[in-house]
């Protein structure tokens, strides 16, 4: 099993449950924005260019969450699931996929705008929107937080999921000086060392 994976990047989140899940996996390393992600040989396997990119054996993918739910399917055995009788089953389906449907979408543009674009093409009304909107909801996480330690009840792939997208928010300066459960949630987080380990690489 190979990952193709860059730091700060969605393929982190892969590298963790493959740490969480104890497989072994071999690491093509980059750098966001690099050449080679460009180049045609990588667009064989990633046709937009990007990480992370899972190949297990004939099996190439190339969407964390379709690549998270390749990994449950194929080798957690349920472990860091629940099952349809959970009564907790709706909340990890809705917060398996909050991050991509809520949280990343306003966390991209900023990241676009503040990271990516040159200075003279940035846009500070996109932003200003963008982090307005990503406030708001972050603050739906907040307000689960003081419910659950975890997003489904304990630990799951929905933390996997949306943790990182949560801890990139932060990486990536997003106030959450009003929002202490998420701040105490990323911490317990990042203290995990398969995560440490997945962060790192």
């Amino acid at each position: 099993m190979k990952l193709h994976y860059a730091q700060f990047s969605r393929a982190v989140r892969v590298a963790w449950l493959l740490e969480e899940l104890e497989l072994l996996y071999e690491i093509e390393k980059y750098t966001i924005g690099e050449r080679a992600l460009r180049e045609s040989d990588f667009k064989k396997i990633s046709p937009l260019g990007r990480v992370p990119v899972l190949i297990d054996g004939d099996v190439t993918l190339h969407e964390s969450g379709a690549i998270i739910q390749y990994l449950l399917a194929k080798y957690s055995s349920g472990f860091l699931e629940k099952e349809p009788t959970d009564s907790n089953f709706h909340q990890y389906l809705q917060w398996f996929h909050f991050a991509e449907g809520m949280i990343m979408p306003p966390l991209n543009t900023i990241v676009v705008e503040t990271v990516l674009l040159s200075p003279d093409r940035k846009n500070e009304t996109n932003v200003r929107r963008a982090t307005k909107i990503l406030g708001q909801i972050l603050q739906t996480v907040e307000n689960r937080l003081c419910e659950v330690e975890y997003l489904a009840g304990e630990f799951t792939a929905a933390d996997i999921m949306s943790g990182h997208a949560l801890i990139m928010s932060a990486h990536h300066g997003v106030d959450l000086n009003e929002k202490p459960k998420c701040k105490r949630y990323i911490d317990k987080l990042m203290s995990r060392p398969q995560l440490q380990k997945a962060w790192s690489l």
